[in-house]
Formats: C-alpha cells, sequence, structure tokens
C-alpha cells in the first residue's frame, strides 16, 4: 500500500513548525558532534525547560511527585529525562529511546608519528563504514584530552572558519590501477585511514629530535593551545568527523544533509517532544544512548544497567522502591526504538523491495523488525502493539509508513529494541528515513523531521 507524500498536506502553519523543528535540529547537529557534546546541549535544552539534577534532588533529599521533571547522565554519554505523570509508575511509562553515537574515526591512545616529514595521527574507525567514502574531505577533531592530574581539556579543531582543516589523503588517479580494481571494501584499509596533520619541521632542535622535527612542531602547538604533551594522548577520546555544518539540501530546501543524522535525527525529535509534555498522565522518558554502533556494549550502551538503575532511583525517590516494583515498571512500559531507516535511493533500486520501503517525505517509519537475512538479531514487534501504534499516529494525523531494510539476503542490521524487549515491555523500532546511511554526510527530509517530532509527541501522549 502506498503511503501518501506528507509535503501536500501542509498549510502555511504547518511549514512554519516544521522550519522551526527543523532549524533547531540543525542546530544541535552543530553543537553535538560527539556523545559528550550531544549531552551537554541536551543538559542545556533540558533546564531551560525546567529539567533537574535527579542526583542533586536526590542530595537535597527532595521527594519526587507528579509534574515533577528530572535526568540523571551516566558518564557523560548517556542520559534519561523522565516527567512524572499521575499514574502508578509501576503501571508502565511512555519511553522513547534513541541513540546518539554515530560512525567516525577515533584517534588510537598512540597516535602521533612522522613520515617523510609528514605528521599524522594513527585513528581506528568506530562503526559500520565505507572506508573509501572517509578519504579528501576536510575533517575536524572534537573530543577532550584528561591529563595525569586530572585536567579535562575540550578539543575542537576544525569547525570555526579560521581553524585549520584536517584530512585523509588518497591515491591520486593516475597511479591507482591496482587500487582500482580492488574490492569496495579493500580499496581503503583501516590502517591508511590516518589524519595529515602537519608538514612543517621546527627548527633548532637538538639532534636526537630532528628526525622528528615535524612531529615536534605539532606536539609544540598543541601545547601552546592546550596545554598538552604527547603522553596525555593515552587518556584522551579524540572523534574524527567530517567538518561544516549541516546544510539544507536541495534547490527546495526540503531536505538537510549533515553528519551523525543516524540516529541523532531521532534523538532530537524525542528530547524535542518530550520537553514539550505538559503534565502526562502516564510517566514521560525519553532515554538516549551511547555505544549502540558497535553494538550497545559498555557501561554507556543500552545493554548496561543505567537506564534500569536510573528507574531504580526515582521509585526511591517517589518512595516507593522495591525489587517488584523495579521489574513490573518495565515490564508494563511502552517504547518507540526511535532508530533511522533506509530511505529508498532510486540510484540502487537493486537494493531494495519497492512495496516494504521507506521514502523521503512520506513519514515516520515504522520497522516491525529489522535484523538480517532470517531475522537475526531483531526484535518484531507484536501485531497487536503495532496496530496500537498505528491508531495513535492515525488519531494525531501522523504521517507514516512501514518499512523493511532492504531486500531479504541482500544485508540487513539492528538497533537498540531486542535489548529493551528483554524487560517484556513492548517495543517497535520508529524513525526517519536516511540516505546515504553512515556516510560522512548523510540525508532526510524535512517532512519526516517534522512528522518524527510530531509522532513522538502523539505516542508520550497516547501509548
Amino acid at each position: 500500500m502506498e503511503r501518501p507524500n506528507a509535503w501536500l498536506s501542509y498549510s502555511e502553519a504547518d511549514m512554519n513548525q516544521l522550519e522551526d523543528v527543523a532549524k533547531k535540529y540543525r542546530h544541535f547537529l552543530n553543537v553535538g558532534k560527539t556523545e559528550r557534546e550531544c549531552i551537554t546541549q541536551i543538559v542545556k535544552e533540558a533546564e531551560e525547560a525546567g529539567y533537574v539534577s535527579l542526583e542533586e534532588k536526590m542530595k537535597k533529599g527532595e521527594a519526587l511527585k507528579a509534574g515533577d521533571k528530572v535526568y540523571t547522565v551516566g558518564m557523560k554519554k548517556i542520559i534519561a529525562l523522565y516527567h512524572i505523570g499521575e499514574d502508578d509508575l509501576a503501571e508502565g511509562m511512555n519511553i522513547l529511546c534513541a541513540h546518539i553515537d554515530s560512525p567516525r574515526l577515533d584517534i588510537k591512545q598512540n597516535p602521533l608519528y612522522e613520515d617523510t616529514d609528514l605528521a599524522y595521527l594513527d585513528t581506528h574507525y568506530y562503526g559500520g563504514v565505507k572506508k573509501y567514502q572517509w578519504v579528501a574531505l576536510p575533517m575536524a577533531m572534537h573530543g577532550v584530552i584528561v591529563k595525569k592530574d586530572g585536567t579535562v581539556v575540550n578539543v575542537t579543531i576544525g569547525e570555526d572558519e579560521e581553524d585549520p582543516v584536517l584530512y585523509i589523503t588518497d591515491l591520486l588517479i593516475h597511479l591507482a590501477g591496482q587500487q582500482m580494481a580492488k574490492k569496495a571494501s579493500e580499496v581503503v584499509e583501516g590502517e591508511k585511514l590516518d589524519i595529515l596533520i602537519g608538514s612543517r619541521p621546527l627548527a633548532d632542535l637538538p639532534d636526537d629530535k630532528k628526525k622528528e622535527a615535524v612531529k615536534e612542531n605539532v606536539l609544540r602547538i598543541l601545547n601552546e593551545k592546550y596545554g598538552v604533551e604527547e603522553e596525555d594522548f593515552l587518556s584522551a577520546e579524540l572523534e574524527i568527523v567530517p567538518a561544516g555544518k549541516a546544510r539544507d539540501c536541495g534547490l527546495d530546501r526540503s531536505m538537510i544533509a549533515g553528519y551523525g543524522q543516524d540516529d541523532r535525527v531521532c534523538a532530537y525529535t524525542s528530547l524535542l517532544a518530550l520537553l514539550e509534555m505538559k503534565a502526562p498522565k502516564r510517566t514521560s522518558c525519553c532515554l538516549l544512548v551511547d555505544k549502540e554502533e558497535i553494538g550497545s556494549v559498555g557501561a554507556t550502551g543500552m545493554q548496561s544497567r543505567f537506564f534500569e538503575n536510573s528507574v531504580a532511583d526515582v521509585l526511591d525517590a517517589l518512595g516507593q522502591y522495591s525489587d517488584l516494583r523495579l521489574r513490573k515498571a518495565l515490564k508494563n512500559s511502552s517504547m518507540l526504538s526511535s532508530d533511522v531507516s533506509a530511505g529508498y535511493d532510486p540510484a540502487f533500486a537493486e537494493a531494495f523491495e519497492k512495496k516494504n520501503s521507506a521514502y523521503l517525505g512520506r513519514g515516520i517509519v515504522l520497522n516491525k523488525f529489522t535484523g538480517a537475512r532470517g531475522k537475526s538479531g531483531s526484535n518484531d514487534a507484536n501485531a497487536e502493539y503495532v496496530a496500537r501504534v498505528r491508531k495513535i499516529f492515525n488519531d494525531h494525523n501522523v504521517f507514516f509508513q512501514t518499512a523493511e531494510l532492504g531486500k531479504v539476503d541482500v544485508g540487513g542490521g539492528g538497533t537498540i529494541a531486542y535489548i529493551a524487549a528483554l524487560y517484556e515491555m513492548e517495543v517497535i523500532d520508529s524513525g526517519v528515513s536516511v540516505l546515504s546511511m553512515h556516510a560522512p554526510w548523510e540525508v532526510t527530509s524535512k517532512a519526516d523531521v517534522y512528522e518524527a517530532y510530531k509522532a513522538y509527541k502523539a505516542f508520550l501522549l497516547d501509548a
């Protein structure tokens, strides 16, 4: 069943609100290129909307009550926000869950070296990438360096117009005959994704330093600008991402091109929906997690106990904690796993099954299941829950579509949905379709961003 294009239904008021949401979203993309930066911006916007730290509230011995708005952060990379409802928390919550990590290049712990008068930083790619897409582009460095005395130094290089950019070289076409004959997965190898950061040698060095004069000059610049030494790379988290701001895309300005839209497009619209909630009957939650691109592992991924522990803290602050009530609160909850879907691309039509594909401009996407081949790694939502979500979207005039992730046996992918489902809660994947997913620059439709925002608001109200 072909779904209608959302653009054809918009009034002038709709268009004004759509552009307002798109403007806020572009800003979020530009200020949040790492997980830490995302969390900083999320906390800022949450506090402006009246949210307070759950930990601070607990330290003061202040009990939670209906109407309170609190957030809790884990290791500066994962956050849960709660708007306490009137209903007993053990009856469940309405939860929006997205991830804020994106494919990128991470600087290694011992990265700096010089080779024939050129200085480089060694990298290790993060998440699923086509490595050849990440060369010959202006790149930026974001992250933190923590010195041995505990001082945290924030680093951003390559985003300001006056900043230098960083770069990964590629072999010139004139000498690339053998390279061009390789499989796409081998055209650029992971160990060749090293960042070119300097070529000017430092003068007047002692003899034992002259062989690495360019490297020494880079270290001098880093020390002057940030007060760090080479050894401080050992305790650094530095990410290499495409330089430049998210931009309107298309002559009609109907799309957004930018880095990290998987999954920040769903993360931000989920956040915006929660921040605009008014006195919910059922507690509303927005959970934004890390490490999804590498399996949701670690202390800040969905597989950690962060979410479960934060719900326990909320119950405790309400004066209602017990292990049984915690289990009931999780089991009785309803969640949208707010994650992106593959947008149908006519240039690569052979990878898609048209009846079951997501199309730009036709609204938010429901993926009943994801996974690979025989639905491996998928949650596969219950039909009754799919019907309930459909009704919510229809009741609130939300444009939505359903899709699978490409043709059977062509590939596949997964989300956090199956992890949340381990609590026995109802979960379905619901997000925005993306073109060029996992590329340095991805494309989304403003209409789909707007419909996701509307869908998430409706879900929090009526799920």
